[in-house]
């Protein structure tokens, strides 16, 4: 029987496996239609590198790059807050094998701006042109780096608790993926590297709470002489409310105030991991839950083994 002060959760399991079966779908058909707003990181593109003597100010250096034209430039810091790094976009009327020669042109022109403007002295670092190839690779391997952590985290929780267990993690963890992409594409906020470590950074912080989760499940599946499946996974989500609540509420201040003061660099990465932590907060309650519940999960499934010749009277 459930307490009365206890929260239903699962009372409304199936409107939210409604919800988040839509925002899925929304997010694959904008992702399938719209695609991603990629940046230069993943498309073809000229990666200026300059060092100043001084902390450099970000805001100069936009204002000094737009009235010269260079309204669609990005500039980021890197290393040390006198270091930044500045993101164009290709001249579509330059043949690919004259980029290289055109990007170290651009580094040239771009330095002599920005030092004609600054009281700093400004060295220029480096000037890359990024193919599109190079940009198609990287897009692959974080691909190919957040399936094999899927793989491996869906082996290590059959291990450590059950097949049901995994199944629920991973479908919670691809529902808070493809939902932080989806957003991405939806409001075509731009996805680059720092956002695909944003992703990475999603899986190991919802995995970590669905493992609370699922480990407070096993324990009153194995402790609780009675109550159906529904009742013991409520009185579960309960008991790790508190702890949720201060996770994510203490994480969510940290990323916010990223957002807010860190600069267009961290944008991205702080606005994917609200999304991820929101997502990640709700899937390890409405989704993982939702999964082993639907498997049929039962307490046969969570006793401890019986060791053979053991005492049967000592036994939980």
């Amino acid at each position: 029987m459930l307490l009365e002060k206890e929260i239903d959760f699962m009372g409304v399991r199936r409107l939210a496996a409604t919800i988040s079966a839509v925002l899925v779908l929304v997010s694959l058909v904008s992702l399938a239609t719209k695609s991603l707003e990629l940046g230069l990181d993943f498309t073809s593109g000229t990666s200026v590198r300059l060092s100043y003597s001084d902390t450099v100010v970000l805001d100069d250096v936009n204002q000094t790059l737009q009235s010269n034209g260079y309204e669609q430039a990005v500039v980021v810091t890197f290393g040390t807050d006198r270091d930044i790094r500045i993101l164009l976009g290709v001249d579509e009327n330059v043949a690919e094998r004259d980029q290289a020669t055109q990007a170290a042109v651009v580094g040239e022109t771009i330095a002599e701006l920005l030092r004609r403007d600054s009281n700093s002295e400004i060295t220029l670092a480096g000037s890359d042109y990024v193919s599109a190839k190079v940009g198609a690779e990287l897009a692959e391997s974080g691909g190919l780096g957040m399936l094999v952590a899927l793989g491996i985290i869906m082996l290590y929780i059959s291990v450590r608790f059950q097949f049901k267990f995994a199944v629920g993690a991973v479908v919670a963890l691809a529902h808070d993926l493809i939902i932080t992409l989806g957003i991405f594409s939806v409001f075509s906020i731009e996805f680059n590297l720092n956002t695909l470590a944003a992703l990475l950074a999603i899986i190991g912080y919802s995995l970590n709470d669905t493992i609370v989760v699922s480990d407070r499940i096993r324990e009153n599946f194995r402790r609780m002489r009675k109550g159906t499946p529904i009742e013991m996974v409520n009185t579960s989500l309960n008991q790790t409310l508190s702890r949720t609540i201060i996770t994510s509420f203490t994480t969510l201040l940290v990323l916010f105030s990223i957002l807010l003061i860190g600069g267009e660099s961290t944008q991205g990465f702080a606005i994917a991991l609200i999304i991820g932590v929101v997502t990640g907060t709700y899937s390890s309650i409405y989704i993982a839950s939702n999964v082993i519940l639907y498997m049929k999960v039962t307490r046969e499934d969570l006793m401890v083994p019986i060791k053979e010749g053991a005492d049967l009277d000592s036994m939980p």
